[in-house]
């Protein structure tokens, strides 16, 4: 019944947090001129460096580096979007990723059922792939693309179609799996199922009505996939 699954990035392959929290208090450090104006910013994007948590509307979570660097730059005099979007996505790349479940295996045992894997992040393409790679995982997936990569961003099925299309697949065989409304909600416009899963900020109850199933983290795909057989 499923031919592909189609995976976010962040908060669903790497756990958002922990990943995303260290990430985001370095770059604010950086750039600011202070801790008070680190803090000030933090709250323009939804973000408390003293806790390394996002609010649920932080643009960090589904939005692009683009978006990020324009809730930044009116803190950021003499900074414009294009510099700090470039800055984003510098860093971002070497930002250290946490695991959501060990990714190797898992992403080998669905690929020898015959499953297609995709990533479609929000993220550039370029440190996605540098994140892919640095856990080892890049050549698991049959497609990779960012928000950049020409197929639009989440939540826009372009990048859900793009992955179907190239690989041949129909998109009622594929499933997108996500950790936000953006992910779900670009799956169900392209005519997916979609699964949620709870390595991100959102909660079960933000995500249920846009799933066809929520599950607690991608660990917990290969048994869902068996039942769908039953």
């Amino acid at each position: 019944m499923i031919d592909g699954l189609l995976f976010d990035k962040d908060g669903t392959l790497f756990d958002f947090r922990i990943s995303w929290g260290r990430w985001a208090a370095g770059f604010l450090a950086s750039v600011a001129q202070d801790a008070d104006h680190a803090a000030r910013l933090g709250l323009a994007i939804g973000f408390d460096p003293d806790t390394l948590t996002f609010a649920p509307d932080s643009p960090v979570i589904s939005a692009t580096a683009a978006d990020i660097a324009a809730a930044l730059a009116p803190y950021l005099p003499g900074k414009t979007v294009a510099e700090l979007t470039s800055q984003i996505d510098d860093t971002a790349g070497a930002a250290p990723m946490s695991e959501a479940v060990p990714l190797l295996p898992l992403l080998a045992g669905l690929r020898s059922q015959g499953l297609k894997l995709g990533v479609a992040t929000n993220d550039s393409e370029a440190p996605a792939r540098q994140h892919l790679a640095a856990h080892g995982i890049t050549d698991c997936f049959d497609f990779i693309a960012g928000y950049d990569s020409g197929h639009g961003a989440k939540p826009g099925p372009g990048m859900c179609l793009a992955f179907a299309g190239s690989l041949g697949l129909d998109p009622a065989r594929v499933a997108m799996v996500g950790d936000s409304r953006h992910d779900l909600e670009a799956g169900r416009a392209a005519g997916m199922r979609t699964v949620a899963v709870l390595t991100g900020v959102a909660l079960r109850t933000d995500l249920a009505p846009h799933a066809d199933v929520v599950l607690p983290d991608i660990g917990a795909l290969p048994a869902w996939l068996a039942g769908l057989g039953d």
